[in-house]
Order: structure tokens, then C-alpha cells, then sequence
């Protein structure tokens, strides 16, 4: 079964950018949509916008919830290649040096380390999507609908990426912390700073770089899910998506 991610939302997203004669046409208050619609679709149907707003709004919490609660478990990062997060990308010197003299396991449980606490912070993720969601305007709702292939991704990552910071940092620093990876990576860089050979200082916050890792991983997802309802708006499963786009028979 697919996710049934930003379904509402990019799937009316589609109508104006896929396939279709006409471009909706919002006016005061209602939307009216193309003449031309999917196959089993009813034509003539009409959108006011608190069913627009609302109807976004359903999608999007949904969403964003989903993509929460795939991050928020055992292997959420780790697991996946995709977001996984890596040893610091301007350490990889470092890393390297680890591995040649026999220290490559301590190297990868280093990185089980900055993932775990990746996935203890995503529980954040949700009620903050959700609480810039339920601020969203006709406006925006507006902007999602006839805007570019992620315009709510890119939506939420403009209006959550601060709070979110702010609220996967003490997540991030306490897992690490308690498995003493901030201490071995103070350890680990001071040893490195001082060779003689060092000519460049490794001077990476480690809890700001998991955090930010940790958020490019969450809207990765987020963007991901939006363009495969784009392409292929299935989850018809409200009255408002069946008044949008019918039900085939």
C-alpha cells in the first residue's frame, strides 16, 4: 500500500500542472476547476476556499505526521541510505585515518550514534508542522496550488526550519551526550587537530551538524512523498477529494 502523504494537497496540485486544458481559476471564493478532468472524474464540481484551506490543511497534518513517524523509530535514518547520516563530510579525513589503522568499527558506531539521536529528535517534527499548518492562509493554500512540483515542501521548510532546529538541538545533544559520542568526537578532533601533519583545524559542531543533517533527511521525504502524489493522486478517500476528482466506477 502507498503512503498516503500530502495526498489532498498535491493531487489538486496536479490539476494545473499535468496533462489538463485549462488552469484552475480561483476567484472570490470558489475554485473552478477545468473542464478537462482525470478519467473518472466529475466535471463542473466548484471549491470554495475554506474547503481549499481546510482541505489542505488535512493533507498536509497528515502528511507531515507520516513523515514524522517514519523517522521516528529504530533505522528511520540509519536504515535508510537515503537520510542516513554520515561521518562529518569535512572529516572525512579523519575517518579515513580511523579506518587505516583498525579503527573503522569504532567509526561506524560513531555513526549509529549521530542517527539514533536523528531519530529520538523526529518525534519533534509533527506538532510543529501542524501548528504552522493550522496558521495557513488562502494565500498560501493559493501559492501551493498553482506553485512548482515541491512548493509545500518548500512552504513548510520556509515556516518550520527554525522551530525545528530549535527543537531537534536539546534532543540531538542529550542522546549524544548520553552515549558519550560528543565527548569522543571532542576527543577524536583535538587528537586530529594537534598531528603535526594537520593543516587544516576540524572545527565541526557536531550537535548542529547532526540537526542539520537530521532536517535535510525529514524534508528529503517530505519532497519525495509530494511528488509522487503529483504523479499519481490515488488516495481518494475524503468527500472533499471524491467532489474533486470523483470516483472511477
Amino acid at each position: 500500500m502507498r503512503i498516503k502523504v500530502f495526498y489532498l494537497a498535491f493531487a489538486l496540485i496536479s490539476l494545473s500542472c499535468t496533462g489538463f486544458s485549462q488552469k484552475l481559476k480561483i476567484g472570490k471564493g470558489k475554485v473552478t476547476l477545468p473542464t478537462t478532468l482525470p478519467t473518472g472524474s466529475t466535471s463542473g464540481s466548484t471549491l470554495t476556499e475554506s474547503e481549499i484551506i481546510s482541505g489542505l490543511k488535512e493533507a498536509l497534518s497528515q502528511g507531515a505526521s507520516k513523515a514524522s513517524e517514519q523517522l521516528n523509530k529504530t533505522d528511520g535514518y540509519n536504515g535508510n541510505l537515503k537520510v542516513r547520516i554520515p561521518f562529518p563530510e569535512d572529516c572525512k579525513k579523519v575517518a579515513e585515518k580511523l579506518r587505516q589503522i583498525g579503527y573503522g568499527k569504532k567509526v561506524d558506531e560513531f555513526e549509529l550514534k549521530l542517527n539514533r539521536a536523528a531519530e529520538e529528535a523526529a518525534k519533534e517534527a509533527a506538532p510543529i508542522f501542524i501548528g504552522t499548518i493550522k496558521q495557513m492562509s488562502f494565500a498560501d493554500a493559493k501559492s501551493i496550488l498553482t506553485g512548482a512540483d515541491t512548493a509545500a515542501t518548500g512552504y513548510l521548510r520556509k515556516t518550520t526550519y527554525a522551530p525545528l532546529f530549535g527543537a531537534f538541538s536539546p534532543h540531538v545533544r542529550t542522546t549524544l551526550e548520553n552515549t558519550a559520542a560528543n565527548k569522543a568526537w571532542t576527543e577524536i578532533t583535538t587528537i586530529y587537530n594537534k598531528l603535526p601533519t594537520t593543516k587544516t583545524k576540524v572545527t565541526t559542531d557536531l550537535i548542529a551538524y547532526t540537526t542539520h543533517k537530521a532536517l535535510k533527511g525529514l524534508f528529503m521525504l517530505v519532497a519525495d512523498e509530494e511528488l509522487k502524489i503529483r504523479k499519481d493522486p490515488l488516495a481518494r478517500t475524503t468527500d472533499l477529494l471524491k467532489k474533486v476528482f470523483g470516483s472511477k466506477s
